[in-house]
């Protein structure tokens, strides 16, 4: 059974139209010529983040999921409501240099340059499934190397979610698993 079989669809088209409506565009953020998406008014509202998260936990209630992988640093904040929701633990992956045990890294590319991730050496049990979350997916570089430490750890990623997908990057080309997205922007 694919991850698409077993976690569930999401049909409330006026609370994701009210989602949408709140996320603000920085023009020219973080460098000329990026439309950052920004989220902070949304986690701000305290009844629209609420339903946020229940979307996310309606669709993931009954999935095969043994922990929530919130990436840095915003998909800490979705992560880390999303597990406390569905009674799950939370591992994060950070920025090099923020971890104090023995880590693991990954290096990819960004939309605008490279970065690297890095989990802690025993963040996940060998066998574990997880829902890496975040709050944007952009060109998948982000969720691609995220989803190789899962993988040097010995867990297994269920699938990836995340508030936006910026599908005209096509992120889903460079993923091995199935995205999920609250919001897709087809077009800049």
């Amino acid at each position: 059974m694919t991850s698409t079989q077993d976690a569930r669809r999401i049909d409330d088209n006026d609370s994701i139209a009210e989602i949408r409506a709140v996320i603000r565009d920085i023009h020219d953020f973080p460098k000329p010529g990026i439309v950052f998406k920004d989220i902070t008014p949304l986690v701000g509202n305290g009844p629209l983040f609420r339903k946020t998260i229940d979307l996310f936990a309606e669709r993931y209630e009954a999935a095969p999921v043994d922990t929530i992988v919130g990436v840095e640093s915003r998909g800490f904040i979705i992560g880390a409501a999303l597990a406390y929701r569905l009674g799950k633990g939370l591992c994060v992956i950070r920025k090099p240099g923020k971890l104090p045990y023995d880590t693991l890294k990954a290096t990819y590319e960004l939309e605008y340059g490279a970065d690297t991730l890095e989990v802690h050496s025993d963040a996940l049990a060998p066998g574990a499934r997880v829902l890496l979350v975040d709050d944007l997916v952009a060109t998948g570089g982000t969720a691609t190397a995220a989803a190789a430490l899962v993988e040097q750890l010995g867990a297994a990623v269920f699938e990836h979610a995340c508030i936006i997908e910026l599908g005209f990057l096509k992120p889903r080309e460079k993923l091995n698993q199935e995205l999920f997205s609250l919001i897709r922007y087809d077009s800049e």
